[in-house]
Protein backbone atom coordinates (compact mmCIF):
# COMPACT_ATOMS: atom_id res chain seq x y z
CA UNK A 1 0.00 0.00 0.00
CA UNK A 2 1.48 3.51 -0.86
CA UNK A 3 0.81 6.40 1.07
CA UNK A 4 0.96 9.83 0.04
CA UNK A 5 0.76 13.02 2.69
CA UNK A 6 -0.04 16.38 1.40
CA UNK A 7 0.41 19.21 3.52
CA UNK A 8 -2.01 22.03 3.11
CA UNK A 9 -1.83 25.64 4.23
CA UNK A 10 -5.23 26.04 5.70
CA UNK A 11 -5.26 29.80 5.39
CA UNK A 12 -4.36 29.45 1.63
CA UNK A 13 -7.08 27.01 1.08
CA UNK A 14 -9.97 28.76 3.11
CA UNK A 15 -13.69 28.24 1.11
CA UNK A 16 -14.66 31.02 -0.73
CA UNK A 17 -15.40 34.39 1.42
CA UNK A 18 -13.83 32.50 4.42
CA UNK A 19 -12.19 35.80 5.62
CA UNK A 20 -12.83 36.05 9.53
CA UNK A 21 -10.80 34.09 11.91
CA UNK A 22 -12.57 32.54 14.41
CA UNK A 23 -11.29 33.07 18.16
CA UNK A 24 -11.39 30.23 20.88
CA UNK A 25 -10.79 31.72 24.18
CA UNK A 26 -11.80 28.69 26.58
CA UNK A 27 -13.35 25.43 27.24
CA UNK A 28 -16.92 26.09 29.20
CA UNK A 29 -17.54 22.61 29.77
CA UNK A 30 -17.11 18.91 29.24
CA UNK A 31 -20.16 16.64 28.43
CA UNK A 32 -19.93 13.12 29.97
CA UNK A 33 -22.41 10.23 29.33
CA UNK A 34 -23.97 8.12 32.47
CA UNK A 35 -26.37 5.14 32.68
CA UNK A 36 -27.47 5.95 36.36
CA UNK A 37 -27.30 9.09 37.77
CA UNK A 38 -27.25 8.05 41.38
CA UNK A 39 -23.62 5.99 40.92
CA UNK A 40 -22.31 8.52 38.86
CA UNK A 41 -23.02 11.59 41.30
CA UNK A 42 -21.30 9.45 43.87
CA UNK A 43 -18.10 8.82 41.85
CA UNK A 44 -17.98 12.67 40.77
CA UNK A 45 -19.52 14.50 43.89
CA UNK A 46 -18.22 12.37 46.85
CA UNK A 47 -15.46 10.12 45.45
CA UNK A 48 -13.79 12.91 43.45
CA UNK A 49 -15.15 15.68 45.99
CA UNK A 50 -16.37 17.68 43.23
CA UNK A 51 -18.80 20.79 44.32
CA UNK A 52 -22.19 20.45 42.17
CA UNK A 53 -23.86 23.36 40.71
CA UNK A 54 -27.34 24.74 39.81
CA UNK A 55 -28.43 23.44 36.05
CA UNK A 56 -31.20 25.55 34.77
CA UNK A 57 -32.41 22.09 32.71
CA UNK A 58 -34.69 19.79 33.24
CA UNK A 59 -33.80 16.48 31.57
CA UNK A 60 -31.75 14.09 34.12
CA UNK A 61 -28.22 15.30 34.90
CA UNK A 62 -25.62 16.93 37.21
CA UNK A 63 -23.18 19.62 36.61
CA UNK A 64 -19.94 19.82 38.47
CA UNK A 65 -17.69 23.11 38.49
CA UNK A 66 -13.75 22.59 38.25
CA UNK A 67 -12.07 26.14 37.97
CA UNK A 68 -13.50 27.99 35.05
CA UNK A 69 -14.86 24.65 33.92
CA UNK A 70 -17.85 22.75 34.45
CA UNK A 71 -18.67 18.96 34.10
CA UNK A 72 -21.98 18.17 32.81
CA UNK A 73 -23.01 14.43 33.17
CA UNK A 74 -25.76 13.60 30.74
CA UNK A 75 -28.17 10.04 31.60
CA UNK A 76 -28.62 7.67 28.94
CA UNK A 77 -29.97 4.89 30.45
CA UNK A 78 -27.85 2.31 27.94
CA UNK A 79 -25.14 4.06 28.65
CA UNK A 80 -21.66 2.04 28.51
CA UNK A 81 -18.26 3.70 27.18
CA UNK A 82 -16.09 0.80 25.90
CA UNK A 83 -12.26 0.53 26.32
CA UNK A 84 -10.74 0.60 23.31
CA UNK A 85 -6.98 0.43 24.79
CA UNK A 86 -7.06 -1.73 28.01
CA UNK A 87 -3.53 -1.69 28.11
CA UNK A 88 -2.54 2.37 27.97
CA UNK A 89 -6.15 4.10 29.55
CA UNK A 90 -4.43 7.81 28.70
CA UNK A 91 -4.71 6.21 24.66
CA UNK A 92 -8.85 6.30 25.32
CA UNK A 93 -11.10 8.85 25.41
CA UNK A 94 -10.80 10.93 28.90
CA UNK A 95 -11.27 13.82 30.93
CA UNK A 96 -8.33 15.02 32.77
CA UNK A 97 -7.86 16.49 36.32
CA UNK A 98 -5.51 18.31 38.03
CA UNK A 99 -4.76 17.48 42.11
CA UNK A 100 -2.58 18.26 44.34
CA UNK A 101 -1.82 15.34 45.83
CA UNK A 102 -1.56 11.96 43.76
CA UNK A 103 -1.23 9.75 46.36
CA UNK A 104 -3.92 11.07 48.31
CA UNK A 105 -6.06 10.69 45.22
CA UNK A 106 -4.64 7.17 44.73
CA UNK A 107 -5.22 6.55 48.24
CA UNK A 108 -9.04 7.87 48.54
CA UNK A 109 -9.85 5.91 44.83
CA UNK A 110 -8.80 2.71 46.54
CA UNK A 111 -10.76 3.58 49.41
CA UNK A 112 -13.45 3.36 47.57
CA UNK A 113 -12.60 0.37 45.75
CA UNK A 114 -12.03 1.68 42.30
CA UNK A 115 -9.24 0.24 40.35
CA UNK A 116 -6.15 2.66 39.40
CA UNK A 117 -3.67 2.51 36.66
CA UNK A 118 -0.76 4.60 37.11
CA UNK A 119 -0.02 7.01 33.36
CA UNK A 120 2.30 4.21 30.91
CA UNK A 121 4.19 7.53 29.97
CA UNK A 122 5.67 7.79 33.10
CA UNK A 123 4.48 11.38 34.47
CA UNK A 124 2.74 11.85 37.55
CA UNK A 125 -0.46 10.76 36.68
CA UNK A 126 -2.77 7.87 37.28
CA UNK A 127 -6.35 6.95 35.14
CA UNK A 128 -9.57 5.57 36.73
CA UNK A 129 -12.71 4.40 35.23
CA UNK A 130 -16.12 5.78 36.85
CA UNK A 131 -18.96 3.55 37.10
CA UNK A 132 -20.19 3.74 33.31
CA UNK A 133 -16.29 3.38 32.09
CA UNK A 134 -15.59 6.79 31.36
CA UNK A 135 -12.29 7.61 32.02
CA UNK A 136 -10.59 10.13 34.32
CA UNK A 137 -6.97 11.57 34.64
CA UNK A 138 -5.53 12.86 37.71
CA UNK A 139 -2.51 14.60 36.99
CA UNK A 140 -0.16 16.39 39.73
CA UNK A 141 -1.03 19.77 38.99
CA UNK A 142 1.70 21.77 37.35
CA UNK A 143 2.43 25.35 35.89
CA UNK A 144 -0.57 26.55 33.39
CA UNK A 145 0.41 25.98 30.55
CA UNK A 146 1.15 29.90 28.79
CA UNK A 147 -1.81 31.53 26.95
CA UNK A 148 0.38 33.46 25.07
CA UNK A 149 1.55 31.96 22.44
CA UNK A 150 0.94 33.31 19.01
CA UNK A 151 -2.06 31.80 16.83
CA UNK A 152 0.65 31.59 14.14
CA UNK A 153 3.31 29.16 16.15
CA UNK A 154 1.17 26.10 16.70
CA UNK A 155 2.10 23.16 17.73
CA UNK A 156 1.57 20.51 14.53
CA UNK A 157 -0.27 16.98 15.70
CA UNK A 158 1.83 14.53 16.62
CA UNK A 159 1.35 11.04 14.88
CA UNK A 160 2.81 7.94 14.87
CA UNK A 161 3.64 5.30 12.22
Amino acid sequence: MLNIYVEIDVEQHSPIGATVRMNVLNCQHVALLVSNLERADRFYGRVLGLPCVPRPLNFSGVWYQIGTLQLHLIVRDDYVQPLENPEKWGRNPHLALAVDDLDAARTRLFEYGYEVKPSASGRAALFVRDPDGNIVELALAREPLSTTASTNSRARPQTSA
